[in-house]
């Protein structure tokens, strides 16, 4: 969420950091498979809901920031209950791209739900913030550290698109997605990823 840095106004920042860094955070449980090649992961991800919302435009980073404070000031206690929400990790970024190089792309910027609250969690009161379930996935995954930015996102999935060809995998190109884990303080270890489904798991969403 490098990012953020530059967007967010102070207190969110402050509040951002006091979350990230108050408890080791909750993350999807997936299984593990044995990759052909070893430039990338396979995941196999159970069935999950987490609080979403879109952003349409041409400027990725922009768009996922956007996003972003919206689900963050969801967890703030933005919702019908006014419930704080436990940060977790990661937050994933699905990415539609658009028709041609002067249109817009949807970018759909997803928070996992705590597993205390993936059966009942509280509503967001914000119109543009809405409840994803996603059915269990696999996606093919390429991890890569530094603060990230759309350059090093565009050119991370055609390294993995590469390495899937490269190895006669059957994938899905677009949408993809990308997915942070760390502060925007976190100056060092960080951890980015890519993900490009299984063709046979698209669509991921019940209602798609």
């Amino acid at each position: 969420f490098s990012y953020l840095r530059r967007s967010c106004p102070s207190v969110m920042l402050k509040a951002l950091g006091q979350t990230f860094f108050s408890t080791g955070l909750q993350s999807p449980k997936f299984t593990a498979e044995e990759p052909k090649g070893q430039d990338y992961e396979i995941r196999t991800y159970h069935p999950t809901r987490w609080m979403s919302t879109t952003v349409s435009g041409m400027q990725g980073d922009e768009c996922t920031s956007t996003g972003f404070r919206r689900l963050f000031r969801y967890i703030q206690g933005n919702n019908k209950t006014k419930t704080k929400v436990e940060m977790t990790a990661p937050v994933t970024c699905r990415v539609d791209p658009g028709a041609g190089p002067a249109c817009e792309s949807q970018f759909t910027v997803s928070f996992y739900i705590p597993d205390e609250l993936q059966e009942n969690p509280p509503e967001p009161t914000d119109p543009d913030v809405f409840l994803e379930d996603r059915k269990e996935f696999t996606a093919y995954v390429r991890t890569y550290g530094g603060f990230s930015n759309e350059n090093m996102k565009r050119e991370e999935l055609l390294k993995l698109l590469e390495s899937l060809k490269r190895d006669g995998v059957e994938f899905v190109d677009k949408p993809y997605y990308t997915a942070g884990y760390d502060s925007p303080f976190k100056l060092t270890n960080r951890r980015n990823e890519v993900w490009v489904l299984k063709c046979r798991n698209w669509p991921i969403l019940t209602n798609e």
